[in-house]
This record gives structure tokens, sequence and C-alpha cells, in this order.
């Protein structure tokens, strides 16, 4: 007879008792296991072209695809000076792409920050066909993207108040796209000041030129494509464990101690439960008796 109400009883106590201890440590264990993600990422580049030239019969068309300090995190580059050459040009000498006293790229990637940016100061860019003519000189231009873990990504440009194109001097504006037109020699298109952010990552460029020239020298018909100046990118880290936004703070003070926001009302749950149990413990005996 005794047994009939004590073993329920002692079932739940325990019951009520693994509750109790549930809701004390088992409601912190996802944060206490939670692991990195994604470290993010970050790259810049100081100048890139995607040139088409041709040749004087134009039935030869010739790719001008080169870049200068180019780098991923963790890297960085000081190269000033950028040669190329291309067969049927000049008698497939060298020449001179970029020419620049400063030229800085940067990447790093380090504590949940990631960083990138390009530096070029008195510098002047050439194409095949006109070597004495620079299709833009620039005094000093930059970009640079930061993103954090956490924080809104970052991005900014650092341009002079004008620059030189084909040979003509030019005030800079923020109004939209300038363009350049020099008779006999071929017109330049200048983007200004680019910078795109989203939630999660930044870049900047801080001059992307649109070339079309027809030096006719040097065996060099056209010279058509892009150039990129001064260019910056990063994507932000994923937020690592124990270093949440200040709005989810509390709940990972909590978490860190084995609990959570939902601990309270869960151990009181718990709680009721175990008096409950401890309840019908009475009854039993009081009935036993």
């Amino acid at each position: 007879m005794n047994t009939n109400f004590r073993t329920p009883a002692r079932r739940w106590s325990a019951v009520a008792a693994a509750a109790v201890l549930a809701a004390l440590s088992g409601t912190g264990s996802t944060a206490a296991h939670a692991t990195e993600g994604d470290p993010g990422s970050a790259s810049a580049a100081v100048l890139r072209t995607g040139l088409d030239v041709s040749l004087l019969n134009r039935t030869v068309h010739a790719p001008l695809t080169v870049s200068l300090n180019e780098v991923s995190a963790p890297q960085s580059a000081r190269e000033t000076a950028l040669t190329a050459t291309l067969d049927g040009v000049d008698g497939g000498k060298p020449f001179s792409v970029l020419r620049a006293e400063a030229a800085d790229a940067a990447s790093t990637v380090r504590d949940g920050r990631a960083e990138a940016s390009a530096h070029l100061a008195a510098a002047r860019l050439h194409v095949p066909g006109l070597p004495l003519l620079s299709v833009v000189e620039l005094e000093t231009v930059s970009s640079k993207a930061v993103c954090v873990a956490g924080e809104t990504p970052k991005a900014s440009v650092t341009l002079p108040a004008a620059v030189t194109v084909l040979g003509k001097r030019v005030r800079l504006t923020s109004g939209g796209p300038t363009d350049v037109e020099v008779p006999g020699v071929g017109s330049v298109r200048l983007d200004l000041s680019e910078t795109k952010t989203t939630s999660g990552s930044a870049a900047a460029t801080a001059l992307r030129l649109d070339v079309s020239v027809n030096p006719l020298k040097l065996n060099v018909a056209e010279v058509e494509g892009t150039v990129t100046v001064a260019e910056a990118r990063c994507s932000a880290p994923a937020v690592a464990a124990g270093a949440e936004p200040q709005g989810v703070r509390a709940e990972a003070d909590l978490a860190e101690t084995g609990g959570s926001s939902t601990t309270p009302y869960v151990a009181a749950g718990a709680v009721a439960l175990l008096a409950a149990g401890g309840g019908a413990v009475a009854l039993a005996r009081r009935r036993v008796g």
C-alpha cells in the first residue's frame, strides 16, 4: 500500500527538480557553444585597366589589362610605376602606363575589423600611341572602405579640386560625369567618387574613366575601354560570440552565466511544478497515515 503512493511522489519530485535545473542551466547552452562565422574580407587596387588597343590595320585588337598594387587582405603594396608591352605597338617595346610619386594599397582583416585603402599622388596615366600626352594627371586621390562587425560599413573618397585630362585642366564637380574631348586626339569621360554601402559591405572608387582615343601614332589606331583609379572594398566580419551589438548585450551576459532573458519565467514555472510535486508527496503521506 505504501509503495503505491511513494513511488509516484518521488517521481514527481525528480521531474520537478530536473525542470528547475533545466531552467537555470539548459537555456544558456546555445550561446555557450556559439562559434565565429565569416571573418570578413578586404581588397584594394591603385589602378586597374581594361582597354582594347586596335592597330592601324584594324584587324588586330590587343587587350591591355593591367593593374598596380592590387591586394587582398592581409596584404599591402607600394609600387609607383607600371609598364606594359603589346605586340605590334612601337616594335613591342615596353611603355609606361602609370608613373607616380606615391602609390599605396593596403588591406587588413583583424579583430572583427576589415579595412582597405588605396592612395595615389602626383600620377600620370598613359595609353599606347600617346607617349607624351597623359590621358589624366592626378595630384592626390584616395579611397577607403571600413567594415566592423556589428556596425554600419563606411566608404569614403578624397579627390582634388581639379585634374588634367588630355592636356586640359578640368575642375571636378559632384554633379555627374565630366566629359573632355580633344579634336584629333579623342575623348575621356570621368565618373567621380563612387561609394556604395550595404548592411554588410562597402566599396569606394575615386575615379572611373571611359577612354576613347585615336592617336594614329606608334601603329595605334584606337584605344577604348575603362580605367579604375583608387578602389577599395570590404565585407563585414560576422559578429563573434561574446561581442554582440549593444542591443543584445543583456541576453549575452545572461548566457555567459547559464541563463537567458526567458530564464526567470521558465524558473518560475519549474518552481511551481516543484511545489506541486511536493504537495503530491505530502498528500500521499497523509493518505498513508
